[in-house]
This record gives C-alpha cells, sequence and structure tokens, in this order.
C-alpha cells in the first residue's frame, strides 16, 4: 500500500527532491573529481621518487661493496709506496658510502610513507564516488518508480559518498578498511 502519490498523478515534490539530490550530489562528485586526480599526480610523484631513492641505495651499497673489496684486495697482495694511499682513498670512499647509504634509505622510506598517506585519502574519494554514483542511480529509479525510500536509500549512500569526500578534502583519517580491501 503505497501512499507516496496522490490519486492518479505524479509527485512533483519527489521530482524536484530527485533533481536537487542529483544536482548536488554530481557537483561534490565533480570537485572531488579534481581533488582527486590532483592527489594521483602527488601519489605518482612519490612513488617516482621512491623508486629513484631505491635505487640510489642499492648503487650506494654496490660501491661500497666493490670498495671494500678493492679494499680488501690491495690489502692482502699489494707492495709498495701507492698501498698507503690506495687504501687511504679507499678508506675515504667506504666512509661515505656508510654516511650516504642510510641517508638516501631514510629518503625511500619517507617517499613509500608519503605514497602510503596519500593513498588512504585516494581510497577516501575513490569510496566517495561509488557511493555518490550509487546514490544518483537510486535517485533516478525513485524518480522513475514514484516511491520516496528509495530516495531516502539514495540519501543514505549520498550522505555516506560527501562524508568519505569529506574526509579526503579535510584529511580526516576515516577509512574503513574492509571495504577498501574489497574494492581494491
Amino acid at each position: 500500500m503505497e501512499t507516496d502519490l496522490p490519486e492518479g498523478g505524479s509527485d512533483k515534490t519527489l521530482n524536484r527532491l530527485v533533481a536537487m539530490t542529483v544536482v548536488i550530489l554530481s557537483v561534490f562528485m565533480g570537485l572531488s573529481k579534481v581533488k582527486d586526480d590532483n592527489l594521483v599526480q602527488a601519489m605518482q610523484q612519490a612513488k617516482a621518487d621512491s623508486v629513484d631513492r631505491w635505487s640510489e641505495y642499492q648503487a650506494v651499497k654496490t660501491k661500497l661493496h666493490i670498495a671494500e673489496t678493492a679494499r680488501l684486495e690491495i690489502a692482502l697482495t699489494a707492495r709498495g709506496d701507492q698501498v698507503s694511499a690506495a687504501l687511504q682513498k679507499l678508506d675515504s670512499e667506504i666512509t661515505k658510502y656508510k654516511k650516504e647509504a642510510p641517508q638516501v634509505q631514510d629518503q625511500a622510506k619517507r617517499n613509500e610513507a608519503l605514497y602510503d598517506a596519500l593513498n588512504v585519502h585516494d581510497d577516501q574519494f575513490d569510496m566517495s564516488d561509488a557511493l555518490i554514483s550509487i546514490a544518483v542511480s537510486l535517485a533516478a529509479v525513485a524518480a522513475l518508480v514514484e516511491t520516496r525510500k528509495l530516495l531516502y536509500g539514495a540519501w543514505l549512500a549520498g550522505g555516506l559518498g560527501v562524508t568519505m569526500g569529506l574526509a579526503g578534502f579535510l584529511g580526516w583519517s576515516l577509512h574503513p578498511d574492509f571495504l577498501a580491501k574489497i574494492l581494491s
């Protein structure tokens, strides 16, 4: 027994509510998309920087290993006046590489942490996008079948979507991990 509509007519109030819902959610979704795209660019940069730093770390560790091996070979086999100078040069390089390696490693880890932090907000925007899409679909069906119950469902999904979008915009730590795991 449906009491939404007057006998023999359509509910213009319902259609107006659906239209306002769709417009508000679409505008919010568009703004969120701009922010999300910028966030994805920052994530790509952080990932590239992380890969670059890890490559640099590997290079430093390789140079350290080569210098240590060369030092050992010279110390065991070489004779003459130039041995001392060669060992001092290698000791200097070894000290430099031992100092440089942890610094580069820390930079790589910071870039990875930045990527992970940005990914949380990217997930928030993705969830917002999905929930708002569901809300718009429910609102459209509510208008077609002329029932407010679906519109209320649309408002619920839209409200959750806006909440997730605001979490992304404002840096809130709201992150339903179970949903992120299902959607990833």
